[in-house]
Parts: structure tokens; C-alpha cells; sequence
């Protein structure tokens, strides 16, 4: 079998690479794969413009400090497509990820498709095969019509901040931008808010009212600051004392 590198960039000269937002190719790949997004372990979806990256990897680490198995999908990658997929704590192997690439590319025969959307397939896959107990996926462009937003019910979704990027795909507006990132919101599905502007609060609440999505907004529901040297968490149940994160950088705070 050819190496996953052989694969992928097979994959990236027979497929368009210009970002076409739709799920009709993802949910016929799926559908040809056996629906592999409905026997993923819980689902965390995570949509927003700035932040994603550092929040899921928090929640990884979290949870795997607390003793769950993690799958976890993210994009892009710093080196190799591998640093994307990882199933329950570790990086995909070089021939797990050749197969499940070479699988996928034969389900799609020669039906047009995105490289990031039969890369998700590919990903999908792996974390429906293999046991964990949470699965963390990171939206790739938007959310509304992202290839990961195809999970019926998720335990949680999450919208870290929102700001204006890809204007091109996405609106003109910040609120044509949170209305995308709001489309992972799933009916009856608590969503975690993170800090946003005014305007966009506005619509993801709207689409949150319209859905009954349960509501956890930062200002709102729960804040966030630092203290002596520690980050303390404030909700309705109280105060919570915690390290402050690895991660560098003022920001981080919110992720965590």
C-alpha cells in the first residue's frame, strides 16, 4: 500500500482545492463508508475565529488527566497530516492512516470532493473503529456547512470568539460571520459562549432560542480572571481556584 504522503498527495492533485462550502459530497462519502459519524464516542464540536486550537487542546487535557480516552481532529497540521487525527490520546499511525485514506478514496470513486472534506471522512472513520470516550472535533472553515458539522447530536458544542475572517465564504459582516459559527448549534444541545462582541452574541442567542440550546455565555453565565498568580472560574455554583495554563499568553486565560 502506498504511504499516507503518496496518498495525500494523490488526493490533493484529484480534488479541487478551492474551499466550496456544501455537505451534499460529505454526507454521500459517509453514506458510501456506512455513516461512521453516527458511532462516534460523545461529541465536544468547537466553532469560533480565534481560540480553537488552544480550548480543544485544554479539554484534552482535562480529560485525560481525569482518565478518559480522547479521539481528537484539528487542522492544520505544523509538520505532517498526522498531527490531526488522534485517537484516544495518541497520534494516527503511518499505516492506519494510509488505509483508512486509501478506503475513503476508493468509497468516492470518481465523485468530486474536497481534500478537507474526504480527510474528515477519513478521520471519522478512525474515531467510530476505535473505542474512547470523547470525541473532540475542531470546525475547519465557518461551522454551519464545515465538513465536521455532520454529527446529529453532540454532547457540546462550543464558540470561542468570533471576529471577521473569510469575508469571502463566510459574510461581509460580523454577524453574517457569527451566524455561521452559531450553525453548529444542534436543538437541545448545551452551547459554552466564549467572551464576543455585542452584535455577535445577539445572533448566536437568537439561534439558541430558536433551537432551545441551553446557554452558557461568558459575562452572563460564567467569567473568568486571574488572581495572585492563579485563574479563578466563577459560575452560578460558585468559585473555583486553578492553575494557571501552560499555554502563554493573556488570551489563554478565556480558553481555558
Amino acid at each position: 500500500m502506498p504511504s499516507s504522503d503518496v496518498i495525500l498527495e494523490r488526493m490533493m492533485s484529484l480534488h479541487p482545492k478551492v474551499i466550496d462550502l456544501t455537505l451534499d459530497r460529505v454526507h454521500r462519502l459517509l453514506a458510501a463508508l456506512g455513516h461512521p459519524e453516527r458511532a462516534l464516542p460523545p461529541v465536544i464540536h468547537i466553532a469560533g475565529t480565534n481560540g480553537k486550537g488552544s480550548t480543544q487542546a485544554m479539554i484534552r487535557a482535562g480529560l485525560e488527566a481525569s482518565g478518559d480516552r480522547v479521539h481528537a481532529y484539528t487542522s492544520p497540521h505544523l509538520a505532517r497530516f498526522h498531527e490531526r487525527i488522534r485517537l484516544a490520546g495518541e497520534l494516527i499511525s503511518e499505516p492506519a492512516l494510509a488505509a483508512l485514506l486509501d478506503e475513503c478514496v476508493a468509497a468516492n470513486g470518481p465523485e468530486e470532493i474536497t481534500f478537507f472534506e474526504i480527510t474528515t471522512c477519513a478521520a471519522f472513520l478512525a474515531f467510530a473503529r476505535t473505542p474512547a470516550d470523547f470525541t473532540l472535533l475542531e470546525v475547519g472553515l465557518g461551522g454551519r456547512l464545515d465538513a465536521t458539522n455532520v454529527v446529529e447530536k453532540p454532547r457540546l458544542t462550543i464558540i470561542t470568539p468570533v471576529s471577521v475572517d473569510h469575508q469571502q465564504y463566510l459574510g461581509e459582516t460580523l454577524p453574517e460571520i457569527a451566524g455561521e459559527k452559531a450553525g453548529i448549534l444542534k436543538r437541545g444541545v448545551p452551547c459554552v459562549v466564549g467572551p464576543q462582541s455585542p452584535e455577535g452574541l445577539k445572533v448566536i442567542e437568537a439561534r439558541a432560542a430558536r433551537l432551545g440550546v441551553p446557554l452558557l455565555a461568558h459575562g452572563q453565565h460564567w467569567q473568568v480572571w486571574t488572581e495572585r498568580g492563579r485563574l479563578v472560574f466563577q459560575d452560578e455554583t460558585g468559585l473555583l481556584d486553578l492553575p494557571l495554563p501552560n499555554l502563554p499568553g493573556p488570551h489563554q486565560i478565556q480558553n481555558a
